[in-house]
């Protein structure tokens, strides 16, 4: 684990439970449905990287807190409504089954809803973010996690089942269901800071961009060679629904190079950045070469 992870990887997750309060009037199952898949490991990629940028930003770290639990709350429930049987219908995720395996589908719903709704509640607790910050934080968050991100990626994701697509189309699907939150989390660390010089703005969503792009396909090569109790959820599940993937177009030596590549981009990318961001190059080649 990289020097920033190990400082930050506690206090991401002693601020999400903080975050997910409680209530007094007997909706305490939807609270621990929450808390069950947001406290359920996972790499944290997207809180880190908040930080992350806010920190190479020259902002601090403490006061980007908000905005990097708020992206993981996203990241949570869109993989919470991603297992329901309408969806992807996975029973296991990062090992445990499934919230809705646990919880009951109608309540995994509801939990995923809580989250949504929960992340820009939080995002409007960074007390020492400007408020211009914060609206620039919720206008960029809403985007990239709306129908015109992550979500429209989840659409033509479904549309493409049973389908042989092509590498545009796939690279489509990737750049919106996986890259537009990664590109967010970049974004809303900057914002953070108080950035607003576009060349960084810019840097920041190019290295998002290919980082983004590379973690799919690695992705996609674990799901063909990783093995279940490895990867803590279902492989081979991408084969099971019929879906296209970069292995099936590119075969597993040209997914690695290509992935080896985007990384490189990212890691030039840096270059725009104010101060030193060896974490954040670091971090981008970790990515690529996980086997989980």
């Amino acid at each position: 684990m990289l020097d920033f992870q190990k400082k930050y990887l506690q206090t991401i997750e002693d601020a999400l439970e903080n975050y997910v309060y409680t209530v007094p009037d007997g909706q305490g199952v939807i609270r621990e449905a929450m808390l069950y898949s947001l406290k359920n490991g996972g790499k944290r990629v997207r809180p880190m990287l908040t930080l992350a940028f806010c920190e190479v930003c020259g902002g601090n770290v403490y006061d980007a807190l908000p905005f990097a639990c708020a992206v993981e709350m996203i990241h949570t429930y869109s993989l919470i409504h991603d297992d329901l049987p309408c969806m992807d219908d996975d029973d296991l995720r990062r090992g445990k089954p499934s919230c809705h395996k646990q919880f009951g589908e109608a309540n995994a719903l509801l939990a995923g809803d809580g989250l949504l709704t929960l992340a820009f509640e939080t995002l409007a607790k960074a007390e020492n973010v400007k408020s211009a910050d914060i609206v620039r934080a919720v206008g960029v968050l809403s985007n990239l996690a709306g129908y015109a991100g992550m979500i429209g990626g989840q659409v033509i994701d479904l549309l493409s089942e049973e389908k042989q697509v092509d590498f545009e189309t796939l690279h489509c699907i990737d750049k919106l269901k996986t890259g537009a939150l990664i590109k967010a989390a970049a974004l809303l660390g900057c914002i953070a800071a108080g950035v607003t010089d576009p060349a960084v703005l810019s840097a920041a969503e190019l290295y998002a961009e290919n980082i983004g792009f590379a973690f799919q396909i690695i992705d996609d090569v674990l799901d063909v060679t990783a093995d279940t109790e490895t990867l803590g959820k279902p492989v081979g599940s991408d084969e099971k629904n019929e879906k296209s993937t970069f292995v099936k177009l590119l075969g597993l030596e040209k997914c690695r190079q290509l992935a080896n590549n985007l990384t490189a981009e990212a890691v030039s990318a840096l270059e725009k950045m104010p101060n030193s961001s060896d974490f954040l190059a670091e971090f981008a080649k970790a990515l690529a070469v996980r086997n989980k």
